[in-house]
């Protein structure tokens, strides 16, 4: 039996997904089985659990060889999932797959300082382990859906920066591997798309996708800030955003890897065609 974490998110769920698809036994931990009826495949078996909540974790890890790890973006990632690896150890968890941040071994940012103390928590613990660092995720545009649908126009702090965006359905087939696979203990997988994007770029692909002219305008630091905290973020997480965006503006998020095709044997999807399958998300 394999357990994911954050299993209603855009990775966890996909992977999920690409688990039970695969003919694997998949568990799925949520903090509401009632909110997560429906959601997933009628073979994968929900668990109520809660990453502040050890007990409750030991609870949905019974009878489980294999743990996908992925907490919420907050600066508790290390301490929730310090509880899951205590819980893994208790559980006799065979394997541990920790869902991480490209970067996080630099610990340049606090995002990658979050992950990073997690990764070496999982590294002491004697758990087999491997890391899936991924870069930004296709989805992440949607965020955008908005601004684009009221004007056209996308207010973006990352300059001409690049990231190599990926597809959340590449990021899972990764993941799947050594969730599944023995040979991949130790490791860390960089996972990246196949190409390097700025935000301007992003944009102009999406707006060939609906067959509008969009505009990219990068604005101030604190003109972001201030529409984040505005919208009821935390503070924290915006100054975290933030530094990751500076990150990509001065070209520190611009590398790509070729881990999707060599572990999957497929290319990575492009943003061309995710934009395309999404279109209606942005008209």
């Amino acid at each position: 039996m394999i357990l994911v974490t954050g299993s209603t998110g855009n990775v966890g769920s996909e992977v999920v997904k690409q688990l039970a698809q695969a003919g694997h036994k998949v568990r799925a931990l949520v903090r509401d089985t009632k909110e997560a009826s429906g959601k997933f495949p009628t073979t994968v078996d929900i668990v109520a659990g809660d990453l502040d909540n050890t007990d409750s974790l030991v609870n949905a890890m019974k009878g489980v060889s294999a743990v996908y790890l992925l907490a919420p973006f907050s600066p508790a990632v290390a301490k929730q999932e310090g509880n899951a690896l205590e819980a893994a150890k208790r559980s006799g968890v065979k394997r541990i797959v920790k869902h991480s941040v490209l970067g996080a071994q630099w610990e340049g940012i606090s995002i990658a300082k979050w992950h990073r103390a997690s990764e070496k928590a999982i590294e002491a613990s004697g758990v087999p382990w491997t890391h899936i660092r991924p870069s930004g995720f296709f989805p992440n545009a949607l965020n955008w859906a908005g601004m684009i649908k009221n004007g056209g126009t996308v207010y973006y702090p990352t300059g001409q920066g690049k990231l190599g965006v990926v597809d959340v359905r590449d990021i899972a087939a990764v993941a799947v591997k050594p969730l599944t696979e023995n040979g991949h203990e130790g490791k860390a997988y960089d996972v990246t798309g196949a190409q390097a994007l700025t935000s301007q770029e992003q944009v102009d692909i999406i707006g060939k996708a609906i067959g509008k002219q969009l505009t990219y305008v990068d604005v101030p630091n604190e003109a972001a800030k201030d529409s984040m905290l505005g919208q009821g973020m935390p503070a924290p997480l915006v100054d975290a955003l933030l530094e990751f965006c500076d990150a990509i503006k001065s070209g520190q998020a611009a590398a790509v890897t070729d881990t999707v095709q060599q572990l999957t044997g497929k290319p990575p999807r492009t943003f061309e065609a995710w934009a395309k399958e999404n279109a209606a998300a942005f008209r």
